[in-house]
């Protein structure tokens, strides 16, 4: 059976209680709205738990959220209760943002049974589906990280790209931030983007529904942003968040070879040793 990253409400809601099913709550403060509270405590899908971006990541790099080391996941996924072979439903309170993220990172360390809620907590509380605030506390179990290196994009990985005439560097912001028209919600990053990337906003693959664009739908917003879903493709965006919405779409889209690069604007915008542009790619 060929492999979809996106569940609906309607599978989840018949598997809420199957043993093999582990439902989890991504939380990351949207950087415009730094002081967003999480919805958690109060409304949650049953039996979630809550999965901090910002705290399950590597505490000792200067940049946001970076992902964090296989043994730093093992731990934190095992005191949430996540172990191996159970299916992952990774939902957030926004619909999409973090939930992709969190995706992608446990497909990153080797899960290959983990998807996302389409349409998240909005979709999910506007079916008067039910949620609760009762604390979840799940049993410890065994998680084995198994780290892919390729599916992550370093700083000598990008700049190599940014030369190179086959390369596919997708940049999810809006496309004010790209051509440097927008000032970066990040304090001390020049604006603009990376030689030979291509922009598309991440919002473009969200429908009015707020659900997923279709497979049908998908392919032609990719392919008008110039990309070739036949060639490796390296997602970027502000801090590595809104670039694993663009991975999801790409995986929706069964394209391969796919990386993102962890530290995307925060890093590269902050340097004194990597060329930025202005204006539309």
């Amino acid at each position: 059976m060929t492999y979809h990253p996106l569940v609906s409400t309607d599978w989840l809601a018949n598997h809420l209680n199957a043993p093999d099913v582990v439902v989890v709550n991504a939380w990351m403060p949207p950087v415009t709205t730094p002081d967003a509270k999480p919805v958690y405590p109060d409304s949650h899908i049953p039996g979630a738990v809550f999965f901090d971006v910002n705290e399950i990541c590597d505490k000792n790099s200067d940049l946001p959220h970076m992902l964090p080391a296989p043994h730093v996941f093992s731990s934190a996924m095992r005191k949430l209760g996540i172990g191996d072979g159970q299916t992952i439903v990774v939902y957030d309170d926004f619909g999409f943002y973090s939930a992709a993220r969190v995706w992608w990172t446990f497909r990153t360390f080797g899960v290959e049974n983990v998807h996302v809620l389409d349409g998240g907590m909005p979709k999910w509380t506007a079916e008067g589906r039910p949620a609760d605030d009762n604390p979840v506390r799940r049993p410890e179990r065994h998680f084995t990280a198994r780290l892919n290196n390729s599916a992550v994009a370093n700083l000598a990985a990008v700049k190599a790209l940014t030369t190179s005439e086959n390369a596919q560097l997708l940049d999810a912001r809006s496309a004010a931030r790209f051509a440097g028209e927008a000032a970066e919600p990040r304090a001390g990053l020049r604006s603009g983007h990376m030689p030979n990337a291509k922009n598309l906003p991440f919002t473009n693959l969200i429908s009015e529904a707020g659900t997923f664009k279709t497979r049908e739908e998908l392919k032609p917003v990719y392919e008008a942003a110039g990309v070739d879903l036949s060639k490796p493709i390296t997602t970027t965006c502000g801090s590595g968040v809104t670039a694993a919405i663009l991975t999801l779409g790409l995986t929706v889209l069964e394209a391969r070879d796919l990386s993102l690069y962890d530290g995307s604007w925060s890093e590269w915008g902050a340097r004194d040793d990597t060329e930025v542009l202005t204006g539309s790619a």
